[in-house]
């Protein structure tokens, strides 16, 4: 991973379900101090696990221009969360990053 991209990853990082205000979350809202954060180190231990899900929410200009990308990310558009959030089971770790 290059420097840059563990920066990326530091600056980001990685909410499950910050989006609550979307729609993404529980019911029950939780406060953005309360969601557990993974640190980079975590998650790039992880990568290639089968039980996480790594989703790429950055608006499209944010994500063009990078040249840092998680491997193996999923793009998803964070204004559509209602849509696409079913789709990921609910036993696996979502990590959510953006810009």
């Amino acid at each position: 991973m290059t420097r840059n991209a563990a920066g990326v990853l530091l600056s980001l990082m990685l909410l499950l379900l910050v989006l609550g205000s979307s729609g993404c979350a529980a019911s029950e809202k939780k406060a953005v101090a309360d969601v557990p954060r993974m640190p980079a180190e975590g998650l790039k231990s992880r990568l290639g696990d089968p039980s996480l899900a790594v989703i790429d929410v950055r608006a499209n200009g944010d994500w063009k221009e990078s040249s840092a990308k998680v491997k193996g990310a999923i793009r998803e558009d964070a204004n559509s969360v209602a849509d696409w959030a079913s789709d990921y089971p609910k036993d696996k770790t979502i990590v959510l990053y953006c810009a």
